[in-house]
């Protein structure tokens, strides 16, 4: 397995409320030999500003990130909304800027950005990470991984090479849960009967825990979950794939 120096983009919604991801991004990536770093200067990476109308308010934004990351080997982050916003909207943001400079520097950094799913299996060429998580699992696709990276298969692929694992499909497995950033807040009953949807779904499956790859959904489906006294509990995939036999037996 190759060797390379991963700078960590953990993203501010991990950093603030989910920074257990993080730890958990790192221990995986450490355990398969790899070079952790963590540019402590990464701020926001307007994703919110963007898809909220303020595309130009984003710009310095992404002039920041490219100054942060220009030179890493290789970004990955435990956010597939993340990865989205600068995959697919970044050039979009560079483009308005009119900024030859920028535009040139965003197409030179996005080969280089990876999901962390992504990163496992299309940069290092594995599936097995020795991961050991005794439980039953169900797995969500959150609409970024699924439509805008177009992961597919590559979080499901990870999860069935976990010992000890007993995972379940997820009926309406691409169905969105109804998060959406501001859309929950801006459609506050269209975003419940969807996540009304999804819960059914989950708890129809019989799982002790939900994994998805972007904790956004996992916060909305938990925070319904939660409410409803429903015994389940939401993992990042970074944690499940980070769980190994030593640590259960210890």
């Amino acid at each position: 397995m190759p060797s390379q120096r991963v700078a960590l983009f953990i993203t501010c919604f991990n950093d603030t409320l989910f920074p257990q991801v993080g730890i958990a991004t790192t221990r995986l990536l450490e355990r398969l030999g790899q070079t952790v770093t963590f540019p402590d200067t990464q701020t926001c990476c307007g994703q919110m500003h963007y898809n909220t109308g303020y595309q130009h308010e984003t710009i310095p934004l992404v002039r920041h990130f490219v100054e942060v990351f220009g030179a890493a080997e290789v970004i990955v982050a435990p956010s597939a909304s993340c990865v989205g916003m600068v995959r697919e909207l970044y050039p979009k943001a560079a483009a308005l800027s009119g900024d030859q400079g920028l535009i040139a520097a965003v197409d030179a950094l996005i080969p280089r950005v990876y999901e962390l799913g992504e990163f496992l299996v299309k940069r290092l060429g594995v599936e097995d990470v020795g991961a050991y998580f005794p439980h039953r699992v169900t797995y969500h696709a959150t609409c970024h991984s699924l439509r805008v990276l177009q992961v597919g298969e590559i979080p499901l692929r990870l999860l069935r090479a976990v010992k000890g694992i007993d995972l379940v499909d997820l009926t309406n497995l691409s169905e969105c849960c109804g998060f959406g950033g501001t859309f929950a807040i801006k459609n506050p009953d269209t975003s419940l009967a969807m996540l009304s949807d999804k819960m059914r779904c989950v708890l129809d499956t019989g799982a002790e825990v939900l994994c998805a790859a972007d904790t956004s959904c996992l916060m909305h489906i938990g925070g319904g979950l939660h409410r409803q006294r429903a015994g389940v509990r939401t993992l990042h995939l970074a944690e499940i794939l980070a769980s190994t036999e030593d640590e259960v037996a210890s």
